[in-house]
Formats: structure tokens, sequence, C-alpha cells
């Protein structure tokens, strides 16, 4: 193969986040919608005890934890897939002499640790009934803030590493970048703004399970994302066995120059 279309690889990508959407999408259902049912109930509780229980819900529960989750999931899957699949055009040949699979893990894996787990460890989930809501407008902009920051300074720390290792070598490279990325995370987890609204009445339990099955979702996404995309991808670029020796290699240059 003397070239390799990005659109080629930008809807396997698509597809691999639908496939990965789908098992996300099972956990959330499985894991996470009965610690919402149980985060609901003591809000309403709460909300009986002061009020009068509040107004008619617009869209109701069985429909939030049905379609209203799915569409949300699956969207989420396919755009994150397809934003993926590009990061990996670009990717494939420039961060080491990895082939398809392996640079599709290492994207997926990059993804989850700066989309989601760097901003979940200083902005982590809250269920129904935590939280203050005249502050969820600035806690969501915090939060894309923080990821945002993320994605930037690990960029950042991936060009710093590569302009250093003619000096350092690769593996001091590495760790200089990565000691660097930690550090100035580390300073905006001190600089910005935190928030303690959990209610002294919330069980611990509960908020744990949650903001657990809310990481687990996320980790089933991006591992079966760079599964499936990896698998599809090396169909792609190294289609038969007797391209084993040279394919890759080759496969690597044609990305780089769509780019």
């Amino acid at each position: 193969m003397n070239s390799v279309s990005v659109r080629a690889l930008l809807i396997r990508g698509m597809l691999a986040g639908l496939a990965a959407g789908v098992l996300a999408l099972a956990v959330a259902y499985f894991l996470g919608e009965s610690r919402v049912d149980a985060s609901i109930a003591l809000e309403e509780a709460h909300a009986h005890t002061h009020d009068h229980g509040g107004g008619e819900e617009l869209v109701s529960r069985t429909m939030q934890a049905t379609g209203g989750l799915a569409t949300g999931v699956l969207v989420f899957g396919v755009a994150a897939g397809g934003i993926a699949a590009l990061v990996f055009c670009y990717a494939l040949g420039r961060i080491g002499a990895f082939g398809p699979r392996a640079t599709a893990a290492l994207v997926a894996g990059a993804a989850l640790l700066t989309v989601y787990v760097v901003p979940f460890l200083k902005y982590p989930a809250n269920p129904p009934a935590v939280g203050d809501p005249d502050t969820i407008g600035q806690r969501t902009g915090l939060f894309f803030l923080m990821v945002a920051l993320s994605v930037l300074l690990a960029v950042a720390a991936v060009i710093a590493g590569k302009r250093l290792a003619p000096r350092l070598g690769h593996w001091n490279a590495t760790i200089a970048a990565a000691g660097g990325y930690v550090v100035l995370i580390g300073l905006a987890y001190a600089f910005l703004p935190s928030f303690n609204e959990v209610g002294t009445d919330f069980p611990a339990t509960l908020l744990w399970e949650f903001r657990l099955s809310t990481l687990a979702v996320q980790a089933t996404l991006w591992t079966a994302f760079g599964l499936v995309f990896g698998l599809l991808t090396e169909r792609l670029l190294v289609p038969g066995p007797d391209s084993v020796a040279g394919s890759v290699p080759t496969a690597t240059r044609s990305v780089g120059a769509a780019n």
C-alpha cells in the first residue's frame, strides 16, 4: 500500500468509538444507574423535608436512564473515536517505532489520562443531591478548563521530550517531560479553586461508588476503543502476512505524508 486514506482511519475510529460506547453504556447502566437512583431518592427525601417536593420533571427518570443515557454515551463514543483517530493519524510514526496497535493503545491511554483522569482528580463527578446548584456553571467551566490544561500540557510534554531526547537520551527525556507535566498539573491543582459541597448527611460510600462507576465507564470506553481501533487499523495498514517485514514503516510514512 503506497497511501492510506485518513478518511478510512476516521471512519474506523468512529466505528471503534461506537463499539466502545456500547460497552461503556452497559457499564454505565448496570454500575452507575443504581447509584443515581439512590442519590435521587435522597434528594427527593430532602426536598420533601424542606418544601412541597419540587415541580414536575420534564423528562421521566425511565427515559433518562435508557434513551437519554444511550444517546449521550454513544454520541460521545463516536465523536471521541473520530477525534482519537485523527490524533492517531498524526502520532503514527512520530512518537517512536510503534505499530498501529501499539500506537492506538498509546493514544487511547493518553486520552483516558489527560481528558478524564487528571481533571477527575481535581473535579470529580457528583451524583444528584451533591453540589450547590448556584455553582454548577462555575464547576463545569473549571472542569473543562482543567481538561484543556491537561491536554495542552501533555502535548507540550511530548514535544519537549522529543527535543530533549538527542541530549538526554530517550529514557531521561521521557522522565523529564513527564516530571514537568506532573509539576505543572500540580500547580494547576493548587491554584484553581476547589469545591467541597458534599452534605454531611450524604453517604460517603454512595458517593465513592458513584465516582468509581463514572471512572469505570471512561476506562471501559477508552480500553475498548484502543483494542478495537488497534485491530481495525492493523488490518487496514498491514493487510497480509507477506507484508509483515515492510508494511508498517510504509504505512507510517504514508499516513504522515497525508497529514
